[in-house]
């Protein structure tokens, strides 16, 4: 019998302190499918999950109440970012649509720019490993 391996990525998940808010970024501004919406048994709305690619999804959901924010992850030890795939083509229009949205471009390389949604996480648009000022193939 083979070793049991890890597959790939099943979901990723953010906390979120306003679930109508963080869908309005995520499935209207990034254009993100929604999957699904789970709520609590009183009704209440506590997680959107959205379309990333195939059976990956990300999982927006509602920070529990306990009386004190959420402090964005960008300055801790563990998760960075979550890095969404993008083609080398696009990337000025992703940079453009943010910037109308009001999103700050944080920082950017050759492959990437780095941006956060409305609660501080930090999102990246990627086109690695195809650099942005890639020649034109000749054939």
């Amino acid at each position: 019998m083979p070793e049991p391996s890890i597959r790939g990525v099943n979901h990723l998940a953010v906390l979120v302190s306003d679930l109508q808010r963080a869908e309005a970024f995520y499935l209207e501004l990034l254009g993100l499918p929604l999957v699904q919406r789970h709520f609590e048994q009183d009704g209440r709305h506590r997680s959107t999950w959205v379309a990333l690619d195939g059976t990956v999804f990300l999982a927006l959901e509602l920070q529990p109440a306990s009386g004190q924010a959420a402090t964005p992850v960008s300055n801790r030890l563990g998760h960075h970012c979550v890095a969404l795939a993008i083609t080398r083509e696009h990337r000025l229009h992703w940079r453009s649509r943010l910037e109308v949205a009001g999103v700050a471009i944080e920082r950017e390389t050759n492959y990437t720019f780095y941006f956060r949604d409305p609660d501080g996480t930090l999102l990246a648009l990627s086109h690695y490993p195809e650099p942005q000022d890639a020649p034109e193939s000749r054939g």
